[in-house]
């Protein structure tokens, strides 16, 4: 089942259809442990829904008050490209000893205000060299701890500057329209399979210009090792999103520009589209 945030509430997905409903709080409404429970009884309930569909309507981010928290070096690719890139500063080793550590790469990434939703605008930063897009799925969890759903996100991030010295990275990695999140949560109660794949796509001047693909279980660490650590000595009262880390890194040739297209999917959410502005 799949959930919307659009202006006037939520659409709910699912097999019949889709289904909108008025919501007043969305953030009290996703911060729930039994969430998925809670979505079937407003459908079977049918009060105030009415029938719709996406061309309808605006979709939005999936987020409300809620904190974007990331997680790096969770691949193996995701570790030789940090290498890559900060081999010049001295800084590659950190990459290489935090993949194999036991505490993972945590780190804050947005407020909701620099964070965009589908058919949105992510930016490049003015004063870096070298920028990518990171696919990463992202995983919405409650004030508890509990992973409810999932959702894609795209990390953007300015290889330039992160690799011109390891403790620049809050600012290759956070500023306005630096995260993408869409275009909806999955909400399930089994864990996603190790088969489910990430694809990225880069389309430039209507031509392709990247794309490569990954599946989650690829992944050294496992998705609630990654919960446990943020929600470690942090609390979250409206609950949070976290990105598990990205298995996908462009070569050192390549580099985003304005106007070029990119396209995030994964399997049984969706895709995340967005444009370089």
């Amino acid at each position: 089942m799949k959930l919307y945030k659009t202006r006037n509430g939520v659409i709910i997905e699912n097999e019949d259809g889709f289904f909108e409903f008025q919501v007043q709080d969305w953030d009290n409404f996703i911060n729930d442990d039994n969430l998925l429970k809670t979505v079937h009884a407003l459908l079977a309930s049918g009060h105030g829904a009415k029938k719709t569909s996406l061309t309808d309507s605006v979709i939005l981010a999936p987020v409300g008050r809620q904190e974007l928290w990331a997680c790096g070096v969770t691949y193996l690719r995701s570790k030789v490209g940090r290498q890559e890139e900060s081999k010049l500063s001295g800084g590659a080793d950190f990459y290489a000893k935090v993949y194999e550590a036991e505490r993972p790469e945590v780190f804050f990434k947005a407020t909701p205000n620099r964070i965009v939703g589908t058919g949105d605008k992510v930016k490049i930063r003015k004063d870096s060299t070298w920028d990518v897009p990171e696919p990463e799925l992202t995983l919405v969890v409650t004030t508890s701890g509990k992973i409810i759903g999932y959702t894609i996100g795209n990390d953007m991030s300015s290889r330039s500057i992160e690799g011109e010295n390891p403790l620049y990275l809050p600012q290759a990695k956070t500023y306005d329209a630096c995260a993408a999140i869409g275009p909806c949560i999955y909400l399930t109660e089994e864990p996603l399979n190790g088969n489910t794949m990430i694809q990225l796509e880069i389309n430039r001047d209507n031509t392709l210009a990247f794309t490569d693909r990954i599946a989650i279980s690829q992944m050294k660490r496992s998705l609630q090792e990654l919960v446990g650590y943020v929600f470690r000595e942090c609390t979250f009262p409206h609950g949070c999103l976290i990105m598990t880390g990205t298995g996908i890194v462009p070569g050192n040739d390549f580099t985003l520009k304005s106007g070029d297209e990119i396209k995030i999917t994964i399997d049984y959410i969706g895709t995340l589209v967005n444009t370089v502005g």
